[in-house]
């Protein structure tokens, strides 16, 4: 439920069938109509409950409204295609999405029957299914929790409060439930259910056990998060790799056609980047605007480049004015600490003259542990012959 706030649209399986219910609400008893996909009809409407629809105006009317032998009937059936680009309300109005439309129905190859009603809540802030199929549909987003795991100020019913009930200690947890006039700490997850059932914008709501990521250090829960990231675009070699891994003699064959065969044959952009602190520093520096850029090749240019710096007067002293790139000795290379926080100080100076700080990242651990074998020998740019007689 902590989702439902940062909803911008809804995802149906365009050849899967759906059907048009009505029934009532068996929260607030008011008549309601309700689309959900025809296999999971017996999920949420007994079969001893149907009525036909022409006599659905003397059923409705004999209703009670107890929440008892609650009637139905179905009016309508339609494929999912049928259903894309038909627009509904916002369900919680707590800000305004950006980057794209929103609030309609859009189709995605993802939607199963096995479970809920065939139409899938979708906020591409915190999923990757979500996120590549808004993008497919150029459907906006709303991220209203910050990178602390707490709703930001616009949801005014919980702003400040963690999503997951699991951040805060126990001792934490008591003090809420005491501001909340309640003997138990009651998560945002079921106030928001709450929510929507006492305003009829539930049809229902239930516990269940489903898997769920974990922190392997603290066994909390992971918070699906957009981030600023750097990628390596592997696939524009693609082609390429999986060639040449047919040039391979695997042993057994099995593992180049399989296991390896198959990652290549699904091969995503590379992640590069990693929002952690010890690490090789992404050597990237920027401008606040994002309009310029420059990525340091060598500590050759990162010594030039800094100079510069100071001759522009970004920076008060050269940090590396006795340093020498090409002395490889101890003492030459103790001058200097490539890793943070000593590179966050370094200030460099744009072609345009202005000041540029490093991106915060640092490099994926299993590129530089890969590049390592060649990048010591300065291969690809020299020493070729030293890294074919050493290699591998």
């Amino acid at each position: 439920p902590w989702t439902l706030p940062s909803n911008t649209a809804l995802t149906v399986g365009p050849a899967l069938d759906y059907v048009r219910v009505r029934t009532f609400n068996p929260y607030t008893h008011e008549p309601q109509t309700v689309v959900l996909a025809k296999a999971r009809l017996n999920a949420y409407f007994p079969e001893k409950h149907f009525v036909d629809l022409g006599a659905w105006d003397e059923a409705a009317a004999a209703y009670k409204g107890d929440g008892k032998h609650i009637p139905w009937t179905m009016d309508q059936e339609f494929l999912g295609h049928q259903l894309e680009g038909v627009r509904y309300e916002q369900l919680l109005k707590y800000g305004t999405p950006t980057g794209g439309d929103a609030f309609k129905v859009i189709g995605g190859d993802f939607v199963t029957t096995e479970d809920g009603t065939g139409v899938v809540h979708t906020a591409p802030s915190f999923g990757a299914d979500d996120q590549r199929v808004a993008r497919q549909h150029h459907i906006g987003s709303l991220t209203l929790v910050d990178l602390r795991g707490r709703f930001t100020p616009e949801v005014t019913d919980f702003a400040g409060e963690p999503v997951k009930a699991e951040y805060l200690s126990a001792d934490e947890q008591a003090a809420e439930a005491k501001k909340q006039g309640r003997d138990k700490y009651l998560s945002v997850d079921e106030r928001i259910a709450i929510k929507l059932k006492t305003e009829g914008r539930a049809f229902k709501v239930e516990k269940y056990a489903h898997n769920y990521p974990h922190c392997w250090r603290t066994d909390k829960p992971v918070l699906y998060y957009p981030l600023d990231s750097w990628f390596v675009r592997v696939t524009a070699k693609k082609d390429r790799l999986i060639e040449l891994n047919r040039t391979i003699t695997w042993k057994p064959a099995s593992t180049g056609t399989g296991r390896f065969g198959n990652w290549l044959e699904n091969l995503q952009d590379w992640n590069l980047s990693r929002s952690r602190y010890w690490g090789i520093p992404l050597p990237i520096w920027r401008t606040e605007d994002g309009s310029e850029e420059l990525c340091i090749g060598s500590l050759k240019q990162l010594k030039e480049e800094i100079a510069r710096s100071v001759e522009a007067g970004l920076m008060r002293e050269d940090l590396y004015a006795g340093f020498d790139p090409a002395d490889m000795s101890d003492a030459n290379y103790d001058r200097v600490d490539l890793h943070r926080p000593f590179v966050d100080d370094i200030v460099l100076v744009s072609p345009g003259g202005k000041p540029m700080k490093r991106e915060a990242d640092l490099i994926d651990v299993w590129f530089d542990s890969g590049a390592m074998p060649y990048a010591q020998w300065h291969y690809p740019f020299e020493n070729e012959g030293t890294f074919q007689e050493k290699f591998p």
